[in-house]
């Protein structure tokens, strides 16, 4: 039987193989069991409007109203947003709003709560 990496992420033992990727059940993080250093190293820096670097799980507060795609609605100024999750791509950010779904924002949009 062959040892599995601990999870880069918070150190749990606890992790298993699923395909090529490792994944930590207390987490959720996964990465490849080849290259578990590269992953680390490859994580880009978020920054709100501010300055803040952004995490998941963050709560943020919107700074601009936002026209939401394909709707009439709008984010209004001071919603506040929490529990994000950073992805890449041309919007930084997943979320839920409340009222509105799920949604993606930029991070240029948003202050740190």
């Amino acid at each position: 039987m062959s040892t599995l990496p601990q999870c880069p992420k918070c150190g749990s033992e606890l992790t298993y193989e699923d395909g090529g990727l490792c994944i930590c059940p207390e987490c959720a993080h996964e990465w490849s069991k080849d290259a578990p250093a590269a992953d680390a190293e490859q994580k880009r820096e978020v920054r709100d409007a501010v300055g803040n670097v952004l995490n998941d799980g963050d709560s943020v507060t919107v700074i601009k109203d936002l026209k939401v795609k394909g709707s009439s609605s709008v984010v209004k100024v001071g919603t506040k947003v929490k529990n994000i999750r950073l992805v890449d791509g041309d919007h930084d950010i997943d979320c839920k709003i409340d009222g509105i779904g799920a949604m993606g924002l930029k991070s240029e949009f948003v202050k740190k709560a």
